[in-house]
Formats: C-alpha cells, structure tokens, sequence
C-alpha cells in the first residue's frame, strides 16, 4: 500500500463526516434566509473551516503521490472545489465517490442502501444550489425549499413538467448535471440487477450441474451392483 492509499484510507471517514457538515451549514442560510445573522455568519464559518480542512487535504495528497500529474487528472472534482470557491457544492459531490469506494465490491449487495444515500444527497445539494441561485432571480419561479426539492426530484427522474425550471446560467448548470446523475444512478441500478441476476442463474446452473453429476454417480453405482449380482448368480450352481 502506497503512502497516498495509506493517507486516504485514514482520513476517507472524517473527509464523508466534513462534507456532511459542510452541507448543513450550507443548507442552513438557504433554507432559512431569515435565520439570525449571527447563525449565518458560523454558517459561513463553518464552511470556511472545512474547505480550508478539504483544500489541506488535497495538497498533503498531491504531495505525497508518486505521480502527481496522473493525480491531478483523477481528482478533477477535488482540484475544482479546493480552486474556485463559487464551486465548492462539488465537493460535496464528492462525498458520493467516498461512499463507492469506501462501499468498494459490496456495491452490488448494497445497491438498495447506495442509491438511496446517493440519491437523497444529490437532491441535496442540486435543489440547495438551484434555490441559492434562482432565488430573488429576475424571472426566477424557485423561491422556496419545497419548490426546490419538488424541481431536484423531477429532474433527477428525467421527467421535467416544467413547472419550476432554473432561468439563471448557474442554476442551468446544476440542472445539467442533475440530469446527469439521474441517469448515472439508473445505470448502476440497472447494470447491478443484472450482474445479481446472471449469477443467480450462475450459481443455479452450477448447482443443477452437480445434481445431474451426483444422479450420473448414483446411476453408474447401481449398475455395477446389478452387474455384481448377475456374476455371482452365474457362478452359482443350479
């Protein structure tokens, strides 16, 4: 195990524990606007703690990986929440790739739990985003959490009404990739039903496999025996 798998293996659990306390108190202004200032102004700085914990974190792993280009290029989500703060909800994104790794080949015996903890946090942090950005938007009809919520949930079954969509560039931006992600999740669902149901039909072959194997065995065995008896009553007088 190499010192970046080391490191990751260590901090894998309070990295998910962060993003979901970046995600309340990203949630909190959002949800309640009229919240008191100074509720908002921890809020603010909560989220600043942890991006300055998350953008600590990818350097001491940048800097302890062997190849540091091919780094780079795998972490893109990471290098794009630590750089631009406009896009720190990415981060959160994140979260989803910690749970699949951390979830590793249980995937498919898990399925259930893992697209209903993907789900529910990109719907998160998709309408907390939208909300933020549509609200008080010239044009904008997202203005409250449930409107919000009712959009992330219609979006991310690529049903689309139509009665509440994003007019701003940065709440289209967020539905995209809520689009994106709807199918995505379709995708593992239906590929790991498949995967369950081709080794149900595996292992139920192989089990009739040795059925017939042990009827073959059993067959040959009374046969030999009836064999037997034939020789000895030839040999018998009379």
């Amino acid at each position: 195990m190499t010192r970046l798998e080391k490191w990751e293996s260590r901090t894998r659990s309070s990295l998910m524990v962060l993003a979901l306390v970046f995600l309340v108190a990203y949630a909190i202004p959002i949800v309640a606007p009229g919240a008191p200032a100074g509720l908002r102004a921890l809020c603010r700085l909560v989220q600043d703690i942890v991006w300055v914990v998350f953008a600590a974190d990818y350097a001491i792993r940048l800097a302890i990986a062997e190849h540091r280009l091919r780094f780079v290029r795998q972490n893109l989500i990471d290098l794009a929440a630590v750089t631009m703060p406009a896009l720190r909800p990415l981060r959160l994104v994140s979260a989803l790739m910690l749970i699949h790794q951390q979830g590793g080949q249980k995937l498919r015996g898990h399925v259930a739990t893992y697209v209903l903890v993907s789900t529910t946090l990109v719907i998160s942090i998709s309408g907390l985003a939208v909300l933020d950005a549509e609200r008080g938007a010239s044009g904008g009809n997202i203005s409250t959490w449930q409107d919000a919520l009712w959009w992330a949930f219609v979006t991310v079954t690529t049903v689309g009404y139509g009665d509440f969509y994003p007019v701003t560039y940065e709440g289209r931006l967020f539905a995209l990739g809520l689009m994106l992600c709807g199918i995505a999740l379709l995708g593992i669902v239906t590929a790991s039903l498949s995967s369950w149901l081709l080794e149900k039909v595996a292992d139920s072959t192989d089990q009739a496999q040795v059925a017939t194997a042990k009827d073959i065995s059993a067959l040959a065995q009374t046969i030999e025996d009836l064999r037997a008896e034939v020789r000895q009553l030839r040999q018998t007088p009379g």
